[in-house]
């Protein structure tokens, strides 16, 4: 079974289960990935979140019960996954700018959002540079986070607001002065603090993500969590040079290439969603190489 019919088949499931509670733990199990791979491939290929397209789709289906039955509003906003009439009706109003009692109104004007499905289109316009190597077990440390797969919630309670925080109160440069000198498998032209994602079992809706320098016999790594990365084959994508107020811009441009255009069409596939992103650069310009653990299909 090839990925794009795994992918379909777990939102298939997700469709089919917009009035129960949807298992994240059975999204992986039928996408053959981790939940939280299936959330970031689902953003790559559609820029909307799982959980607001689960949202959409939802508040769509509701809209149309409204118009076309004679079910009391609580009994839909509870078909759909909410506690209370003033939820639903919260939520309602933001997605249609009307209410559900409103919605009942001949003419009035809703929003409908259609179930997808993915398809990829390779376009093929600009090559991608990437390199395949094997590399024994290591160790990295740090300071770690545990974050929900749609990384809700305010800063730090996303990886971003992690970077923000450490670079607030000093984390950041302890962590980098501690992180001693770069072993020989890495390129001596990198920084010294880097990012490993999903790289040990957290519960199904979350993820592990830590702010990380490589374990070397220079190191100080006493009161920062450590982490066993296990030995694998690597599919790393370098890549170019870019001014650092387009470094967000480019790296999720690599990961949307990498999950729509690379993955789909390789002999590779990821092994759970373990993915490391290493830096280098200089004070104008950045410079990252994505890592993703891989194994032949």
């Amino acid at each position: 079974m090839d990925w794009l019919t795994r992918m379909n088949m777990a939102l298939a499931y997700v469709e089919d289960n917009l009035t129960d509670e949807i298992d994240y733990d059975r999204i992986a199990q039928i996408a053959c990935c981790s939940a939280h791979n299936f959330f970031k491939v689902f953003s790559y290929i559609t820029d909307v979140s799982l959980s607001e397209y689960i949202r959409r789709r939802r508040l769509t289906l509701a809209a149309l019960e409204l118009q076309n039955s004679s079910l009391k509003v609580i009994d839909i906003a509870v078909k759909y996954g909410y506690d209370s009439p003033v939820s639903f009706s919260r939520a309602f109003q933001v997605l249609h700018n009307v209410t559900p009692s409103q919605a009942r109104t001949d003419g009035v004007m809703l929003k409908a959002y259609p179930k997808l499905s993915f398809q990829i289109s390779i376009k093929g316009e600009k090559e991608m540079d990437y390199r395949i190597e094997t590399k024994e077990a290591f160790q990295v440390f740090g300071i770690e986070g545990i974050f929900k797969n749609d990384e809700s919630g305010e800063p730090p309670k996303t990886p971003a607001g992690l970077w923000d925080q450490c670079r607030a109160n000093g984390a950041y440069e302890k962590l980098n002065k501690d992180a001693g000198t770069l072993p020989a498998f890495i390129g001596q032209d990198l920084c010294n603090v880097h990012a490993v994602c999903s790289y040990k079992k957290t519960d199904a809706d979350s993820f592990p993500y830590m702010l990380c320098a490589f374990k070397n016999h220079d190191s100080k790594p006493d009161g920062y969590t450590v982490a066993e990365i296990p030995a694998h084959t690597w599919a790393i994508f370098p890549s170019e040079r870019c001014k650092w107020e387009d470094f967000g811009t480019m790296i999720e441009s690599m990961y949307k290439r990498f999950f729509t255009e690379w993955i789909p069409t390789s002999d590779y596939q990821q092994v759970g969603s373990l993915d490391m992103e290493l830096y280098g650069g200089d004070e104008e310009y950045a410079y990252v190489e994505l890592w993703f653990a891989v194994k032949k299909k």
